[in-house]
């Protein structure tokens, strides 16, 4: 039945135009119109003709409304060419979508095979004071040039919304969604989490950050699967101690319990106390002492007293000990003249290892003179 289920704006694009190319220390632009909020993954668990690609999707929007293209390479990061795109009906005139999210099933998860492509962003924001904003889930079996929809798991009504969502698989193999909440009275925001073993039927939600005071706002939920079996939980936390929304992690176990939410974590940052402001997101590459390095890219780089540094825009953070200790820097790959706090210049970046890991291609978000615009580039990740 399900597959059977024609949607109206599924596409599948064969495209005729040039590709973009990058270069070493050369950013190049990643699609020609208005872009935001990229994401980009490697495929590895769909079998033969599907793994190994590179897919990265954004925000965009057109004369239609808001939509995500879906872009592939399939030399490392050099090239992409546009393969597909998400156009949901809550997205259109003018409704809006937000901070949308790739990923692959790394295992079956209903009737959803391994190699399974998720899309999920925050629709109907632009909708009016009586708008309900949904996270909304869709899934492409073709690696991104079909796309069907699947599930709205939560919604808000009026003011307060519902943001980021990301996923990972818990060692069960249940499903789980993590997002950013505004719906409550006790806090501001929190970080919350639900579960599902179909993609269709969802859990309650649960908080996996819920902090006092008031105006502490946890958010940018990211799950990563360390090579150890355990669980990295990286997130921001604005308007708490004496930084910004700054980054910090937790690491869990089984992928579905994350702790005490109202433990704020470990914080990240250089011995010097530098930092990223906003919008952090991490990757895992190869090399240390434990076989995995995690890099983790934000949006403002500054230093112990919350001022620019002059690395900002320019700038990595590494971690050869799963997130323990400080951090060291690394030279970012595509370059943002001087980020600030503004949903575009360097907002919610990423990363992910190219040539075995020797290699990082970056995508992130800069403003032209064409507005704001998605780029990519490839650098060494040491």
């Amino acid at each position: 039945m399900r597959k059977s289920l024609a949607v109206l704006f599924s596409v599948l694009l064969c495209l005729s135009a040039a590709p973009a190319v990058a270069h070493a220390a050369e950013r190049q632009l990643l699609h020609d119109a208005y872009g935001a909020y990229p994401r980009v993954i490697r495929t590895q668990h769909g079998g033969a003709g599907h793994d190994g690609r590179i897919l990265a999707t954004l925000t965009s929007n057109d004369d239609w409304g808001f939509y995500a293209p879906v872009y592939e390479s399939t030399d490392e990061g050099e090239t992409f060419e546009q393969v597909g795109e998400v156009r949901d009906p809550e997205g259109v005139y003018g409704k809006g979508m937000c901070c949308g999210t790739l990923y692959e099933l790394p295992r079956a998860v209903g009737d959803y095979d391994a190699g399974t492509l998720l899309w999920a962003a925050s629709y109907r924001q632009k909708a009016g004071a009586d708008r309900e904003i949904g996270i909304r889930v869709w899934a492409s079996e073709d690696t991104g040039r079909s796309w069907e929809f699947v599930s709205e798991p939560v919604t808000s009504s009026g003011k307060p919304g519902v943001w980021e969502p990301e996923f990972n698989v818990d060692d069960t193999g249940a499903l789980q969604l993590h997002y950013a909440d505004e719906r409550g009275d006790r806090f501001d925001q929190v970080n919350a989490q639900l579960s599902t073993t179909d993609l269709t039927n969802w859990s309650e939600p649960k908080h996996t950050l819920a902090m006092q005071p008031f105006e502490v706002r946890p958010g940018m939920p990211i799950v990563r699967k360390l090579p150890d079996g355990r669980h990295y939980y990286s997130y921001e936390i604005c308007n708490y101690g004496e930084r910004f929304c700054d980054p910090y992690f937790k690491i869990s176990d089984d992928g579905a319990d994350f702790g005490d939410p109202t433990a704020p974590g470990t914080q990240v940052g250089t011995a010097e106390g530098r930092h990223f402001e906003h919008s952090p997101t991490v990757s895992l590459f190869p090399g240390g002492p434990n076989g995995t390095r995690i890099l983790l890219i934000g949006q403002i780089y500054v230093n112990a007293d919350g001022e620019p540094n002059e690395g900002n825009g320019k700038t990595i953070l590494a971690n050869d000990n799963l997130g323990e200790g400080p951090w060291y820097e690394v030279p970012a790959p595509v370059e943002v003249a001087n980020p600030v706090d503004d949903p575009c210049p360097n907002y919610s970046p990423a990363l992910l290892p190219v040539d075995d890991g020797d290699t990082m291609l970056q995508l992130t978000a800069d403003r032209t003179a064409s507005g704001c615009q998605v780029f990519f580039g490839t650098g060494p990740s040491r």
